[in-house]
């Protein structure tokens, strides 16, 4: 495996193009089922790195960065933010305690979706009661709703 990653990389122009096991990020990408986009904004962030840089400059992944692409994408998949992957990753790679702390993580995040659907459950409400009224006009020309929304507007001053 070692020897693997120590293989020169070659751009598919170049003959004994590919070299097994390693991925240019648009073979990364695809593997993966996501835009180029996503793997640069994972690498900005910190979550994915390629095992190094061709003399071209190309960004060369082997297949362990595929395998932390998905899951990276599988956890954002089930809830979880950014810098929860973070530790769940840190914890994946041996840091810490996993049981206990990938609990912790989870706990905050179903607090976090039970504030989100609270917020929600309101924000349904309000937009039911708006959509009533628009179904119900008392005055021909006006809107309760705009009048509704223009009132909580100077309300915040």
């Amino acid at each position: 495996m070692v020897e693997e990653c120590l293989t020169p990389y070659r751009p598919a122009r170049y003959p004994g193009w590919p070299v097994d096991g390693l991925l240019t990020i648009g073979e990364l990408a695809r593997a993966a089922r996501v835009p180029v986009s996503t793997v640069r904004y994972y690498e900005r962030r910190g979550l994915l790195a390629p095992l190094a840089r061709s003399p071209g400059d190309y960004r060369v992944f082997t297949r362990a960065e595929l395998e932390r692409l998905r899951f990276i994408r599988a956890a954002q998949q089930n809830g979880f933010r950014l810098e929860d992957i973070r530790l769940l990753l840190d914890l994946r790679d041996g840091k810490g305690d996993p049981c206990g702390e990938v609990g912790g993580v989870i706990e905050a995040r179903v607090s976090a979706v039970r504030e989100q659907l609270a917020e929600l459950e309101r924000v349904r409400g309000v937009l039911e009661r708006a959509l009533s009224w628009c179904r119900d006009p008392q005055v021909r020309g006006r809107c309760r709703v705009l009048d509704d929304l223009g009132r909580r507007a100077s309300d915040a001053d």
